[in-house]
């Protein structure tokens, strides 16, 4: 009987130039070395499931203290070479911002790369991607999930270019900014932006208290 080996691999969305992005390392082992991948190791039998995802995110790009929700489990028998192998797929949306990944263990760099321009891919990981990206898409429009990719204070603009580069697609922006006002999502800073070629525009953050209640419930964000 072969034995079957698990290993989970992890998406990090980000936003940046007004495009989603995926986190990717250059392999630096066989097999596929030197080849693009998602962040993922095999499976340690001592740590539980969601904590191997964050150990293994730890080890090779030292992000750590980010949430990771499941994707699904990819088990295709051709997915890895000489062995079975089935991965457990993890996503996050992170502010690029914030956090300075750094490549370790198995990874030879650290890249951002356009959701739309991605290189060729280690084993199965732009099916792993795409996965992430139905979950994603999906979930924008009944949590308040965007957030997570934009800074504690951001334009309506910038909000704005998030739910568009996620959902792809050109959104009205009175229909948009309405939609908005009518959750009472957001709070108005008093602060405008600095050093832009433009009028400088409003900076809002989120209301802890509204996204926590329509994070527990759920909203339909019909735009």
């Amino acid at each position: 009987m072969t034995a079957i080996e698990n290993s989970v691999d992890c998406v990090i969305f980000g936003f940046k130039d007004r495009q989603l992005n995926i986190l990717l390392i250059k392999r630096k082992e066989f097999p596929e070395k030197g080849t693009m991948a998602l962040p993922g190791d095999f499976l340690s039998k001592e740590v539980s499931l969601d904590n191997s995802a964050k150990k293994t995110l730890k080890a090779i790009t030292n992000l750590q203290n980010i949430f990771l929700e499941q994707i699904g489990a990819f088990g295709d028998t051709d997915r890895y070479p000489s062995k079975r192998v089935i991965t457990i797929g993890y996503y996050a949306l992170i502010n690029i911002e914030h956090y300075k990944p750094q490549a370790g263990y198995t990874a030879e760099k650290l890249e951002w790369c356009p959701m739309d321009s991605l290189p060729r891919l280690a084993f199965d990981h732009l099916k792993i991607i795409e996965a992430a990206y139905v979950i994603l898409k999906r979930k924008i429009r009944h949590e308040p999930i965007g957030f997570n990719l934009l800074p504690e204070q951001f334009s309506l603009t910038e909000l704005q270019q998030v739910y568009e580069a996620i959902l792809g697609t050109e959104l009205n922006k009175r229909n948009f900014r309405t939609k908005l006002k009518q959750m009472k999502l957001l709070i108005e800073t008093g602060v405008k932006q600095e050093n832009v070629a433009h009028k400088p525009a409003m900076l809002y953050r989120f209301d802890e208290k509204v996204y926590m209640k329509l994070s527990n419930e759920g909203f339909y964000f019909k735009l």
